[in-house]
């Protein structure tokens, strides 16, 4: 989150609904139909180049895809998305700090941690960044009734500026579509 406007905790997760918080909680994975695993496999497929580019492990760019899909789907985002964000975010890197104390994959400010989880989540786990950035870029597109370029800057703390959500939106075209 380089160059993002620092806002307080309170002030950023004051209006976050209780009806986040289930999302974070450690779930079973939801039984998948044939069909959402078929189309989870395309988008798999199609992604993977564009992924090798940033991770050189095969294993490695499956598990993350499945994980951004499957994050993904459970906040009702679209995958390519999260995957621009990442882009733009951490570059893929999963241990990625920002200068602003940001973590993992997304970025997540450690003071979600408070807000949202549980005292012994780990920013760094793939897993578990992509849980917490998808729900809150959810939440964000949810306050802004479905506008992107507002809920991204809503996440990145730069709300009133559009630098960083056209940075987003532009990787998400160009990149991941």
């Amino acid at each position: 989150m380089a160059a993002s406007v620092l806002i307080s905790p309170p002030a950023q997760a004051e209006s976050l609904p209780e009806s986040l918080r289930p999302t974070l909680a450690d779930t079973h994975q939801r039984q998948q139909t044939p069909q959402l695993q078929w189309l989870m496999r395309q988008w798999r497929q199609r992604m993977d180049t564009h992924l090798a580019d940033f991770i050189s492990a095969p294993t490695e760019r499956r598990k993350l895809l499945t994980h951004v899909y499957q994050e993904a789907h459970l906040a009702g985002l679209p995958p390519a998305l999260v995957l621009a964000l990442i882009h733009v975010e951490s570059g893929f890197d999963a241990q990625a700090v920002s200068s602003a104390g940001a973590v993992g994959l997304m970025q997540i400010m450690p003071f979600w941690i408070e807000e949202l989880g549980l005292p012994m989540d780990d920013l760094t786990n793939q897993t578990r960044n992509l849980r917490y950035g998808c729900t809150i870029l959810a939440h964000y597109l949810a306050v802004e009734q479905g506008d992107f370029t507002h809920a991204l800057a809503r996440y990145n703390g730069s709300l009133g500026k559009t630098w960083y959500p056209e940075r987003v939106l532009r990787t998400w075209r160009d990149h991941w579509r």
